[in-house]
């Protein structure tokens, strides 16, 4: 996960040419490790503290480093970045920390999907852009559009493999819809994808076939996703598109330079 959200930055710092400071990528690295392990193992080290095993012992350990490094990056970034952030940090934290009636963002019936794009796209396109000291322009506003388009739909695999294990009050989107027209709907998602990139000022041709072939790897793994899945099909496989579509924006701007 962690990488993904690294590539997916990167991509937005290469389209738009943006120049930022050493310390945002030890920031966001950081930040990302600091607060997926904090949704994914708080609950769990806080019931079990003192009989952690030794490997979810260690991802303590290296979540705790992460997180100095983090604050350490934070002395190395502009106010308004680190503002920009903690907007979406809010919500990762109350994600899984409950806050009202003992309900996190998480347990909120249908929004689980919308919290989890939102701050993806948030943290890949705005922040970098904030780090850069970028003017927000109508292709920044595009260009978030079809990140929180397209990490909605790489999150819908791992929504079709959780519907067995996710309560029915969650209203993930293919309890709601069912797997079929969650399909239909994520495949419309990608043309919607596509479609916003014509509407930009500057389209950049390297960018624009990148972007374009990682549209049509999601919609393959999307609809190949099944209730039964293999252990690496999400958690390896679709987490990895952002990283393949980073490998090709680079090989397509060296040929095409």
């Amino acid at each position: 996960m962690t990488l993904a959200v690294v590539s997916f930055a990167l991509i937005t710092t290469i389209e738009f040419d943006l120049n930022v400071p050493i310390a945002f990528w030890v920031f966001i690295f950081c930040g990302t490790v600091t607060g997926y392990n904090f949704v994914k193992y708080a609950k769990i080290a806080g019931l079990h503290h003192r009989s952690l095993a030794n490997s979810l012992r260690s991802i303590q350990i290296f979540s705790f480093l992460c997180f100095a490094a983090l604050l350490l990056s934070c002395f190395f970034l502009q106010m308004d970045t680190l503002i920009v952030t903690g907007i979406f940090g809010f919500f990762t934290v109350f994600y899984a920390v409950p806050f009202l009636k003992r309900k996190n963002l998480r347990t909120f019936s249908g929004i689980k999907i919308l919290i989890v794009a939102l701050v993806w796209a948030g943290v890949t396109v705005f922040v970098p852009m904030v780090a850069a000291g970028m003017t927000f322009t109508t292709d920044c506003w595009l260009a978030f559009l079809q990140r929180f388009f397209l990490v909605f739909v790489l999150t819908l695999p791992f929504e079709i493999r959780d519907l067995q294990y996710d309560v029915a009050q969650l209203k993930t989107i293919p309890q709601l819809l069912g797997v079929k027209k969650a399909k239909l709907l994520g495949m419309g998602l990608l043309v919607g994808v596509l479609l916003l990139e014509g509407f930009k000022d500057t389209i950049v041709p390297s960018s624009f076939y990148s972007l374009f072939c990682m549209v049509g790897i999601t919609g393959i793994a999307l609809l190949a996703a099944q209730k039964e899945q293999s252990r690496y099909y999400s958690s390896f496989w679709v987490e990895g598109i952002p990283i393949a579509g980073l490998l090709l924006l680079l090989l397509f701007g060296h040929f095409l330079a």
